[in-house]
């Protein structure tokens, strides 16, 4: 199915047709079949290889912009159906959920093809906020008020009950590393060898996991419960998102994280010179951001028909709102980690200040995409979209220049997270 991989992420309609025609030629074997549909109406798709006791539970797409994982879990169904060691000896079965949100990996196919530069990667990717997450949902909404992709999971987690759960992630900029909810003793030496092989930096400082337990390079462990999992600002919850639903049958989730563009920056472990200072300086960047992007907002808004209220705005534009309000609460977040609990290094700087330049990038794209839905001759919407245009080129250059980024091939991506899931199952097999 991959064998022949362009350097481009496979379409949501490409993965279902590959799956089928995979499936088809190997009936005793595997087996596809639909779990659930999403809010609009996609199919959620299963499919399982091999015929063992024990279940292994892949979830590719949990984000919307993070697209390789539908790829990987091919690769990986190839790799199980060609490998008895990895099914039948390992009394094992892989089901590959080919992906968790449809709708919002959609939209994420518009704009170019292959290698993407980040400013076209920020322009045309969507992200949909925590509470439509599918994984996050959980732990904010109402329990009579999930998602149907969420319901799907919980409900094909109590169905298979995995041993090993694998949320398969993909970060736009950065390194490679992995998260669990129980501890892999020894993961980090693969994970290590494996990312050096491909000249890909294991990121030793991450904002996603700045509270975790380091097991080893690039390995991160929750927390134990009680514990701080994340910053104040974000609304997820770990403890009751769908990464812990196999603890009910004496299992866990693994997330791996592949970098789209390769920074240097977040591998280095040298301590920080002077932390304080520059959580100072991000505090002041994440807040100058917001500025900008509030005046984007604003010159966008004035583009809308009716000036409609804040009850009737397209969600497009409350969630670009959404973005630039949240920069002050995580500027207060980050200014408060010194003294921090964790030691910070140069690479817990240098994650951070990508995650800064992340949001307000997002913000900006997000408001491309709302113009995109206008008449063009509306008035004002020539002028809003020139405007954000320029600010989200500014701000994708400042954000490529500080950071030295290098493309990583979409095989190789790919190649990386299969065989990263792989040595995970093995040191759990074994």
């Amino acid at each position: 199915m991959t064998s022949a991989m362009a350097d481009a992420y496979p379409s949501v309609a490409e993965v279902a047709a590959a799956a089928s025609a995979f499936a088809r030629f190997r009936p005793g074997l595997c087996a596809l079949r639909q779990i659930g549909r999403s809010r609009e109406g996609r199919p959620l798709h299963l499919l399982t290889v091999g015929r063992g006791r024990r279940s292994v539970l892949v979830v590719a797409g949990p984000h919307s912009d993070e697209r390789i994982g539908a790829a990987t879990a091919l690769r990986l169904a190839e790799r199980v159906a060609a490998d008895p060691w990895l099914h039948a000896r390992a009394d094992a079965r892989w089901h590959f959920l080919l992906c968790l949100d449809p709708d919002g990996t959609a939209r994420s196919e518009q704009g170019p093809a292959v290698r993407r530069t980040p400013a076209e990667h920020f322009r045309h990717s969507y992200r949909p906020p925590a509470e439509e997450q599918p994984e996050w949902a959980p732990s904010i909404r109402a329990a009579d008020d999930q998602l149907p992709e969420s319901q799907a999971l919980v409900d094909v987690i109590d169905e298979l009950e995995p041993f090993l759960q694998c949320s398969l992630h993909g970060n736009d900029l950065g390194g490679s590393w992995i998260q669990l909810t129980r501890d892999v003793p020894g993961l980090a030496e693969p994970l290590g060898k494996l990312s050096a092989e491909r000249d890909v930096p294991v990121q030793t400082g991450t904002y996603d996991a700045m509270y975790w337990t380091v097991s080893g390079p690039g390995v991160y462990v929750m927390p134990e419960p009680g514990e701080p999992t994340q910053f104040a600002s974000l609304p997820e919850d770990v403890n009751r998102s769908t990464w812990v639903r196999p603890h009910r049958y004496g299992g866990m989730t693994a997330l791996f994280e592949v970098p789209m563009w390769a920074s240097r920056k977040v591998a280095d472990t040298e301590p920080h010179p002077d932390p304080a200072r520059a959580l100072a300086q991000l505090g002041a960047l994440l807040r100058h951001q917001s500025d900008r992007a509030r005046l984007l907002l604003a010159q966008v808004r004035d583009t809308l028909p009716g000036r409609p209220s804040d009850s009737e705005l397209p969600p497009l534009l409350r969630l670009a709102e959404g973005l630039a309000a949240i920069c002050p609460q995580v500027a207060a977040d980050w200014e408060a980690l010194h003294p921090s609990p964790v030691p910070l290094t140069r690479a817990h700087l240098a994650a951070l200040d990508i995650a800064a330049r992340r949001i307000s990038l997002r913000a900006a794209g997000t408001l491309l995409r709302l113009l995109d839905g206008l008449p063009p001759a509306l008035p004002g919407a020539p002028a809003a979209r020139i405007a954000c245009e320029a600010q989200l080129a500014a701000w994708a250059a400042e954000l490529t220049a500080g950071h030295d980024l290098a493309w990583i091939p979409v095989p190789e991506q790919v190649d990386l997270q299969a065989e990263s899931v792989l040595a995970a199952f093995r040191l759990l097999t074994d």
